[in-house]
């Protein structure tokens, strides 16, 4: 029997702006102190989607009064003039955070790039040294994506401890980085985790059991209704683009799940957009906040 609820939607939108709001009080706080929070994004080559991101990023820096430092490479930078930059950017203290946009070109090594940034100033928290803090449980940088989803569900009075959380996906950048951070012996932690992924057998047994579901493989409308259990909560990560007549542009944004029928089971659902995708940004301004403190905590 299919219930006739209407589930609550989780505005990402809405959160990331009372995150955002926050911030703006905590940084005009350090500003008052002749602190200012410095952000360096660097971009290589010109894919579009990156191009978009970067964009939001600088913008959502300027509005916050957070500075600012633009670096925009050809794609035919070398890996060594890269590094070259990451070791200035370390080096400069007017620059709390680093973050250099993925995917790079194909001649350029992502992990030799990653490792080169100092673990204080990675607020992507992917250098090696904030995954293991990570997963032991210590105070770091969680990358912003996971981070993103987790204040998703506190802010929307979703306490994960004791519940199923259901990952499908096991990248480093979203589904490792979750299940170490919803697994921890910690308030606002404490679940049961169990990751999914391509070569999981009769997958819809798991989802199914799940009180919390993450979709995070970055397949079209993968996760359909009779995957998911009656009153579950489901976290949207995906952001893919399928073509759609019907628009004028020709295509539309869909996320890993099939948003119609999954609504009508789920107690809570992201959508996409305007689910995850805005928490990412506002996680990335916290991280940067979080790296001043760090900074000023050593002096």
């Amino acid at each position: 029997m299919k219930s006739s609820h209407k589930p609550l939607i989780i505005n990402g939108k809405q959160i990331a702006s009372e995150i955002l709001e926050e911030l703006k009080h905590e940084i005009s706080d350090l500003r008052a102190k002749k602190v200012t929070p410095g952000l360096a994004v660097v971009l290589v080559g010109d894919n579009p989607a990156s191009e978009v991101y970067v964009r939001n990023k600088r913008k959502t820096c300027e509005e916050l009064g957070i500075d600012s430092f633009a670096y925009d490479l050809p794609d035919t930078c070398s890996e060594k003039k890269l590094l070259k930059l990451i070791d200035k950017l370390n080096a400069d203290p007017k620059i709390h955070g680093i973050l250099v946009q993925l995917p790079l070109p194909r001649h350029i090594n992502e992990k030799r790039i990653l490792e080169a940034i100092l673990p204080e100033k990675d607020v992507d928290g992917f250098h090696p040294v904030n995954v293991g803090r990570l997963l032991n449980g210590e105070d770091c940088f969680v990358s912003c994506t996971p981070a993103g989803c987790h204040a998703l569900l506190l802010r929307s009075g979703i306490k994960p401890a004791g519940k199923h959380v259901v990952i499908v996906g096991r990248s480093n950048i979203v589904g490792k980085p979750l299940a170490a951070l919803l697994m921890q012996k910690a308030a606002n932690a404490n679940a049961t985790v169990t990751i999914c992924h391509s070569n999981t057998r009769n997958m819809s047994k798991y989802t199914q059991e799940a009180d919390i579901l993450v979709a995070a493989m970055g397949v079209p409308e993968f996760i359909k209704p009779r995957m998911v259990r009656e009153g579950a909560v489901v976290i949207d990560v995906g952001v893919n683009r399928i073509s759609d007549p019907t628009r004028k542009s020709g295509n539309r944004l869909v996320g890993d799940v099939a948003f119609s029928g999954v609504s009508k089971k789920a107690k809570a659902i992201t959508p996409v957009p305007g689910g995850v995708g805005p928490m990412t940004i506002a996680m990335l301004m916290k991280n940067t906040v979080k790296a001043v403190h760090m900074t000023l905590a050593k002096r």
